[in-house]
């Protein structure tokens, strides 16, 4: 069946017409689509893992009280002190405008102010906006993953849509390293072809309604043209990617952990997962959402001294596999260069206090990544410097050419290149 055009004042918007041929869903790659830039041979493979916390982390116990250096190690960065070399700690720093308590864990990764207001649309996550642009140069462009038995998600496409997240280690793990049978390789190589026929389809629709569109829809449909033929080659290289073996490895895939209060056990299985994927460069960028909603309740905790000291034990155990996760990365070499060298891993919370919902002052710090680390970078922790500078500063760092990125609009002070 031929798809139905719908023309309105003579003219017909790129958006309109995405829908109207049923290709609604790949919105999100068409819109102001970038080319895939692989890393040139040769060049240091850069890697980037964002891993956000939902319910808050106790400032009391995350920040030092020292700016600098020299600062004395809090008590949750002490599970952390054999990798303070390669870290570096922030205070004071928040996503302008990002409020709505809860609400503002969607806009962790995308710095989208006011999430809680009605009508509000989400933008591209950092990590979806660096696949754009470094995605091709492994088997997945990305992985969106979450620790949670809901749907979760930290990765938002180009138009502001929710990226499912896969929420089994176990699975992930079978996607990573478990070769298909040659069956089920030829059933992905037909549906990946079934795709770009899809492509070619609508470009051929497209091109014989460009010769009622004014000059100015003519041009936007020549870049939905360029869009379409940037996602075809997308799409050959996934092509090439399904008739090349997975990687071996050793490891036996983990059984999963069902019991949402075990999520500190269930985010240690994502992390032993992670770093094989990083080791066997199978991709290079990697979105964690660490949903620790049971404890809710008690992260309104009143200042109640027991109610505190539970909470403080949730806390520290995610430091401590947080801690064994660098330290595993740091051990790991490649080229001569551990692993943490090459990979940034960005840990942080969308609320500076769960107890008072407060969404400023944001617990955050980035280790690894190739940045002179072993400091705490301290700002106004009323009048807070933009978070999402940091996520310039990455996406630099990852040889992606921007000088800005959502609210941010420069590299993050103070954070130089080691």
């Amino acid at each position: 069946m031929q798809p139905t055009f719908s023309i309105a004042h003579g003219h017909l918007s790129r958006r309109t017409f995405l829908r109207g041929t049923g290709v609604a869903m790949a919105l999100p790659f068409l819109d102001a689509m970038v080319p895939a830039r692989a890393n040139e041979a040769g060049k240091i493979p850069r890697r980037m893992i964002a891993i956000e916390t939902n319910m808050g982390i106790l400032p009391q116990h995350f920040f030092p009280e020292q700016a600098g250096r020299d600062y004395v190690l809090s008590p949750y960065l002490q599970k952390l002190a054999e990798n303070r070399q390669d870290l570096t700690v922030f205070s004071g720093t928040s996503h302008p405008g990002v409020d709505g308590a809860h609400s503002a864990e969607k806009c962790f990764l995308t710095g989208t102010p006011h999430p809680g207001a009605g009508g509000f649309r989400n933008t591209i996550s950092l990590d979806q906006y660096a696949a754009e642009h470094i995605g091709n140069a492994t088997r997945y462009p990305s992985l969106v993953l979450a620790n949670s038995n809901e749907g979760s998600t930290l990765s938002y496409t180009r138009s502001g849509a929710p990226i499912p997240s896969e929420k089994s280690p176990r699975k992930l793990f079978q996607k990573l390293f478990v070769q298909g049978s040659r069956d089920e390789v030829a059933a992905n190589v037909e549906a990946i072809q079934q795709g770009r026929s899809l492509l070619d389809f609508v470009g051929a629709q497209s091109k014989r309604l460009n010769r009622s569109l004014s000059t100015g829809d003519q041009q936007r449909m020549d870049q939905y043209f360029t869009a379409v033929r940037e996602l075809e080659q997308r799409l050959q290289s996934s092509e090439v990617w399904e008739h090349r073996p997975k990687p071996a490895v050793k490891a036996q895939p983990p059984e999963d952990i069902d019991e949402a209060i075990k999520f500190v056990e269930r985010t240690r299985l994502f992390f032993d997962v992670i770093k094989l994927a990083i080791e066997t460069d199978s991709t290079r960028l990697i979105s964690l959402f660490i949903d620790t909603t049971v404890i809710h309740n008690i992260t309104h905790h009143g200042n109640r001294p027991e109610v505190l000291d539970e909470l403080r034990k949730h806390e520290e155990a995610q430091f401590d596999v947080l801690g064994r996760f660098l330290k595993s990365l740091s051990e790991a070499k490649e080229e001569g260069q551990s692993l943490l060298d090459r990979t940034m891993v960005l840990y942080g919370t969308c609320m500076g206090s769960a107890n008072s919902h407060s969404n400023v002052n944001l617990p955050v710090l980035l280790a690894g990544g190739g940045f002179k680390h072993g400091q705490h970078l301290a700002f106004d922790t009323t009048n807070n410097y933009p978070l999402t500078n940091l996520f310039v500063s990455m996406l630099q760092r990852l040889g992606i050419e921007t000088q800005e990125f959502s609210t941010g609009k420069g590299t993050f002070r103070g954070l130089e290149l080691a």
